[in-house]
């Protein structure tokens, strides 16, 4: 069984989170969305919010999902679910410096876990979590970036001052 990885802080899921699911679906037998408990970096969602909307956001899509958030290194996540595979998508050049530092440094902490990056589909290139929630904040639309639902949810939190 082919397991891929898909790591993200998902605060909020967009778009472009979305697309990149469906597509690694298509690579993989099961994928584990890992969504990391980064409280230090101030997410407006907590973990269990965050897990929480993925689920709903990925409940149509068929095939096998599994949506389970980590605080580990990814390295190790990813060999406690017996993953082949690390999936990764890249909006831009900036995006791929990082990237490929992190692939780099994975690489040499366990050869036999892969990392795949699939493109960002280009209407989603400019779609990042940051500029929703920025957006959002400053009453901007954000109905092009993210669901329905999503979009309702950052809205909310953003009218509550959280």
């Amino acid at each position: 069984m082919r397991i891929g990885l898909y790591p993200g802080t998902f605060d909020p899921v967009t778009n472009g989170h979305t697309d990149i699911i469906k597509r690694a679906l298509k690579l993989v037998d099961r994928l584990v969305i890992g969504v990391a408990q980064n409280d230090d970096k101030g997410p407006l969602f907590s973990t269990a919010e965050r897990v929480e909307m993925l689920e709903a956001e990925v409940a149509s899509f068929g095939g096998d999902i599994v949506v389970q958030p980590f605080s580990t290194l990814l390295m190790h996540f990813a060999e406690e679910l017996d993953a082949n595979v690390i999936i990764r998508g890249l909006r831009a050049v900036a995006d791929f410096e990082y990237e490929f530092q992190m692939t780099a440094m994975n690489q040499r902490l366990n050869q036999d876990i892969e990392t795949v990056f699939l493109m960002a589909d280009p209407r989603h290139q400019a779609i990042a979590s940051r500029l929703v929630k920025e957006i959002a904040r400053l009453d901007g639309a954000i109905d092009s970036f993210v669901s329905p639902a999503i979009a309702e949810r950052v809205r909310a939190k953003v009218k509550n001052g959280i």
